[in-house]
């Protein structure tokens, strides 16, 4: 116990010093922390580090999709669910039948066993790909539509997983039956998602504390995954449902307090998840190596080299028909949305990295048949798994810098940034001003003493002062000159805090709620602060 306890340290190490050399030298952590796990599993005297299957479906996966779903504007993401849905639907469909074709005919791998490794290579990851997508300040279409695509085709492919073992477990499949089946799944995960959202949330609200409220909040996701994925079902539809639903209606039913803390646990649980993934998967490179004795080392290379390039060219193939045929059929969807640029299509397809879903569900693989006889080709299957994704993930997530900057994606996503900040500015104007004639409100109908009415106002001039005019670079030197100075001022009065306290005038719980207070309005000034953007 005492060993695997120090492992995990270890690895808790290697995660923090691997995420800062990722941003020293201007690398997707997930990427680093791939290439540093398959180092370290061949590190002699290295134990073996296995990763349960089990371990991500059952444990790792809930939390993820649902802090991705709680992320996500319901909005954006009903706006987007036709390109949504025809990637994490139809895109992974075509990418499995794709595989299963070409590992049929060039190489003879039996027809089902094609179709279970393609639907297990098929669904994207969401966490590498939007990581590096956010840093190079694409479009915030792209990224909503790459976001969505991530949580829901997780689900299509663990359906199609799913059908695809029971058929070489029992020899026998039924297109119609497993199409009905697939509709019957995701309609009724999808209100089960949205039945537990809203029973989480109104559970959370008659609690009214934040303690309480953050642990339902880390139980709302295993409830919504685990119920469904137990009756037969994939659990991730029916986690994005909760997800988007408590992001929709969750912020006039949750508190400030709860949502403070719960911003920093969740970051913090969601960072140390998908870095230990990322590593973890690395280091199942030696247990791979080792099964891959079995076949000839140039069987596993050329069947890992085919289905990596075939995932890769058929999301070409998809992405490009699926984004134009449907306009140039229906005028109607032509003129509500026009058609986007080859570039734009272009970054979509090309961000298809694989992630940690798909080796999860190759090791979650029976290694026997209900029969007795051994699971067909699993061990290869593992091993093309494990390779299509360090190739996309490597390699892909590797070339996305550069094809962005030479496609010129960034450009709008820059002139979008500016617009969003010009709205935010103005939304929180507004905002000071919709509560400034409240208090006039307040004022006529309550008696107020003038202290109290001057002290409110004063406020109010306060945080609209704080506002920059615009953009412009001149009024952004004048908000940024305040807000260093206002962090200038924060840390004097930090440090004389301290002095008090060594000197015996304060104790440490004085100390700390006075911290408290400077800490938050420390970060309402990061949260506010509006950064310069190239014009």
């Amino acid at each position: 116990m005492e060993a695997r306890f120090q492992i995990f340290l270890i690895l808790l190490a290697v995660l923090a010093g691997a995420a800062l050399l990722a941003r020293r030298i201007n690398v997707a952590p997930a990427i680093l922390l791939l290439l540093t796990g398959v180092v370290l599993a061949f590190v002699p005297g290295m134990p073996s580090l296995e990763l349960p299957p089990e371990l991500v479906l059952l444990v790792v996966l809930p939390p993820l999709i649902y802090s991705a779903s709680v992320a996500m504007s319901w909005r954006e993401f009903k706006h987007n669910l036709r390109p949504i849905i025809l990637l994490s639907v139809g895109c992974v469909i075509f990418t499995a039948c794709a595989v299963a074709a070409a590992t049929h005919y060039l190489i003879g791998l039996p027809w089902n066993v094609g179709f279970l490794l393609g639907a297990i290579v098929a669904p994207p990851d969401v966490v590498a790909p939007l990581a590096i997508a956010r840093k190079l300040g694409m479009p915030r279409r792209i990224l909503v539509v790459l976001e969505g695509e991530g949580l829901a085709n997780d689900a299509t492919a663990l359906i199609l997983y799913r059908f695809a073992v029971v058929a070489i477990s029992t020899g026998m499949f039924s297109l119609p039956k497993a199409a009905g089946t697939f509709v019957a799944i995701v309609a009724g995960e999808a209100l089960f998602g949205a039945a537990v959202g809203w029973l989480s949330l109104r559970v959370r609200h008659r609690a009214r504390d934040p303690q309480v409220e953050i642990t339902l909040s880390l139980i709302t996701p295993y409830i919504a995954y685990w119920i469904p994925e137990h009756f037969g079902g994939s659990g991730v539809i029916a986690t994005v449902a909760c997800g988007l639903y408590m992001s929709w209606n969750g912020p006039l039913l949750i508190s400030s307090a709860t949502r403070l803390q719960g911003i920093f646990f969740w970051d913090l649980i969601i960072y140390l998840i998908e870095g230990l993934l990322f590593l973890l998967t690395g280091f199942q490179m030696r247990s791979l190596f080792e099964q891959s004795k079995a076949f000839p080392l140039a069987d596993i290379l050329s069947a890992t080299a085919l289905v990596a390039a075939i995932v890769i060219v058929a999301r070409f193939a998809w992405v490009y028909p699926a984004t134009y045929l449907p306009r140039l059929w229906n005028r109607r969807l032509r003129a509500r949305d026009p058609m986007p640029s080859w570039r734009t299509v272009f970054v979509i397809a090309f961000t298809g990295v694989r992630g940690a879903v798909s080796l999860a569900a190759a090791l979650a693989l029976p290694f026997v048949l209900p029969d007795g006889e051994s699971f067909p080709y699993r061990d290869l299957i593992l091993f093309v798994s494990f390779g299509v994704i360090f190739i996309t993930l490597v390699g892909l997530g590797l070339g996305l810098p550069p094809v962005v900057r030479w496609l010129g994606v960034a450009d709008a996503g820059r002139a979008e940034s500016i617009a969003e900040h010009e709205s935010e500015i103005a939304a929180r104007r507004e905002a000071l001003g919709a509560a400034l004639k409240s208090l006039d409100a307040i004022t006529d109908d309550r008696d107020l003493s003038d202290e109290v009415v001057r002290l409110l106002r004063a406020r109010h001039e306060t945080r609209a002062n704080q506002l920059p005019d615009s953009l412009n670079p001149d009024a952004h030197d004048v908000s940024a000159a305040g807000t260093d100075l206002t962090r200038e001022l924060i840390a004097a009065e930090r440090k004389f805090i301290h002095v008090l306290l060594r000197d015996g005038k304060i104790t440490d719980e004085v100390r700390r709620r006075i911290e408290r207070d400077l800490d938050l309005e420390e970060a309402s000034l990061a949260n506010r602060e509006y950064r310069r953007i190239p014009l």
